[in-house]
């Protein structure tokens, strides 16, 4: 039997290190004191083991030996079920488990029938119920423990699987709005990269048309600085030709002449290109209104969202207001139990009172007459009877009451969740609105990058217009630079009214090398707005990051409160059941004490 014993020691000290045995079995081997050392210490040190049957080892025999395995017990956070019958386990053993019970969080199933328990280890291991939330089931069948205690026991277990499904569903609960959380925010960062590229791609095509036009307006310098070359040798033909300009007068009044169409046709080319240019700048200023009203108008669309969160948080401030007063409503019923228990304690305590004066008149006439005091005697019974019935009817009254408040705090209890399932939906419903608010606003910037790139490809087609008239214009100088060099020989006469009818021409010229730079700097601020439209595409992705920012700290909170509020609501009902059972206690304490029962102990 000793080397079995020392075996089972060797086994126990091997499972200390062991990481996959998830059950161990020992019954029926009467480990006792060695045994239960050992298993102390393996319950100190394994964290696989989730169920131990230790049936018939005779493990309470030895205080010692128990005290260590309780100890073992106490500091293990990993095992779920323990089964302990048939082990001669008595009410300083029962005390030894409640304190262990006490520090022990994982174990949900206990089985201590067949023992030695008695009456004080039935009080002490209801004592540590208060303590432990995490028991759910614990058999003292065959202790001899009274069927109270039993009572008080079976109510601490119901309590404590209610407050463990109350946390499943709140885990539940919170697991399916962390999902919900991170769906949305996938979806916004999704959204938000979409957005991302499209301004990058956007930013691609219009640095992509700055080079363009960059390549085109040096082009056209170009084509300018050719034309300067053009003009100077003109002048120097011109200067050659002086002396030949005095033999052609008549010539020269039909070149006047030619020259007269052609400042017409070029008056008329300048008025064009200005009524062309106050027009471009009309529809920029309509561009620039448009973009400012879509400013305003997103702005109070974020006053809109500011506002409804502010009655989000009214609402939630109106909830928290209600439980107080439903809180202060269940603290007055409380108060009122309790002066009615004080009453009651009063009202028997002055029964006894009087039963005490009753019996010692009784003793007094009882030397006088027998008679006489068995006729009182029978009166006194039945008049105690009917108290007896009176205070059991007040009891049961009181029970009801009790009933009746336990079920008025289910129902408030039930409103309060129903509130805050509606409080969740209205949430989910204002944020997607505020989504769709956000897209409405999307869809319009892009509208109105739309119609910039619009307004940008005009005004391309506005460039290749002024480069095709600039060829033309450079096409019909070449014309007349033919004219000049076959009438060179005819231009003898008139030398300053030709200077200055080529000082005018020089003129024109700067002066539609003005309009082209003006078309140029125009197309520099058209530039310049896409840049404040980018600007404001960030501003906007912004706020729409600190809005989600924003709703994510609100689901925080309100997950908080509801914490709170589940975490208040089972402290209420820990208190009721502990005011029940008290009460019952008081009753009962009352009933095995009234004179009846003394009565007819004496009997």
């Amino acid at each position: 039997m000793n080397l079995f014993r020392m075996w089972v020691k060797l086994l126990l000290h091997g499972l200390c290190s062991n990481t996959t045995v998830k059950s161990l079995d020992l019954k029926g081997n009467n480990l006792r004191t060695v045994g239960a050392e050992a298993l102390g210490k393996l319950l100190r040190q394994n964290k696989s083991i989730r169920r131990l049957i230790l049936e018939w080892n005779s493990l309470g025999m030895w205080e010692e030996g128990f005290s260590f395995f309780c100890q073992g017990l106490g500091a293990n956070n990993f095992l779920q079920r323990l089964d302990l019958r048939n082990n001669q386990i008595n009410h300083q053993g029962a005390g030894e488990l409640a304190v262990a019970l006490k520090q022990n969080a994982s174990l949900q199933e206990l089985d201590l029938r067949w023992n030695n328990i008695g009456l004080l280890g039935g009080r002490a291991l209801l004592n540590c119920l208060h303590s432990n939330k995490t028991l759910k089931r614990l058999e003292l069948a065959g202790n001899n423990v009274p069927s109270d205690i039993l009572k008080a026991v079976e109510r601490a277990m119901d309590h404590n699987q209610d407050r463990q499904t109350i946390l499943n569903e709140t885990q539940n609960r919170a697991y399916i709005l962390s999902k919900e959380v991170l769906s949305l925010k996938d979806e916004k960062t999704k959204q938000f990269l979409d957005l991302m590229d499209t301004i990058d791609k956007q930013r691609e095509e219009i640095a992509r048309n700055g080079r363009m036009s960059a390549a085109r307006v040096s082009q056209l310098q170009e084509a300018l600085d050719e034309q300067h070359s053009i003009m100077n040798s003109l002048k120097a033909k011109l200067q050659m030709t002086e002396a030949a300009l005095a033999l052609s007068e008549q010539k020269v009044h039909n070149l006047g002449e030619l020259l007269n169409a052609t400042r017409q046709e070029q008056t008329s080319m300048a008025e064009r290109h200005f009524t062309e240019l106050q027009q471009q700048k009309q529809e920029g200023a309509d561009r620039e209104g448009r973009l400012l009203h879509d400013l305003s108008a997103a702005s109070e669309k974020n006053l809109l969202l500011r506002n409804q969160v502010d009655e989000l948080e009214k609402k939630c401030k109106v909830q928290q207001d209600q439980l107080f007063q439903v809180k202060q409503d269940l603290t007055n019923t409380t108060a009122e139990l309790k002066l009615r228990a004080v009453q009651a304690e009063e009202r028997l305590e002055m029964e006894k009172r009087r039963f005490k004066q009753s019996l010692e008149d009784m003793e007094s006439l009882r030397v006088k007459e027998v008679d006489h005091m068995t006729q009182h005697i029978e009166a006194s019974e039945r008049s105690m009877q009917d108290r007896i019935q009176r205070l059991e009817a007040i009891r049961i009254a009181l029970e009801e009451e009790l009933s009746q408040v336990k079920a008025a705090a289910l129902s408030e209890r039930g409103q309060a969740e129903e509130e805050l399932i509606k409080v969740r939906n209205q949430a989910r419903l204002e944020e997607q609105q505020r989504l769709e608010h956000l897209e409405e606003k999307l869809r319009l910037m892009t509208e109105s990058r739309d119609e910039a790139q619009n307004c940008y490809l005009k005004q391309k087609q506005m460039v290749a217009e002024t480069q095709a008239k600039v060829n033309q214009l450079s096409l019909h100088a070449d014309g007349l630079r033919r004219r000049l060099e076959e009438l060179q020989q005819d231009l003898n006469s008139k030398e300053e009214e030709k200077v200055t009818e080529v000082n005018k021409v020089k003129v024109e010229l700067q002066e539609q090398i003005g309009h082209l730079q003006a078309e140029r700097t125009a197309q520099d601020g058209l530039r310049e707005k896409i840049a404040a439209l980018e600007r404001q595409l960030k501003a906007l992705s912004s706020n729409h990051r600190e809005a989600l920012l924003d709703k994510e700290g609100e689901i925080s909170l309100l997950l908080e409160k509801l914490r709170m509020k589940e975490a208040d609501i089972s402290r209420m009902r820990e208190e009721e059941a502990q005011r029940a059972s008290f009460l019952q206690n008081a009753i009962m304490a009352y009933v095995q004490g009234s004179p009846l029962g003394t009565h007819s102990s004496r009997k």
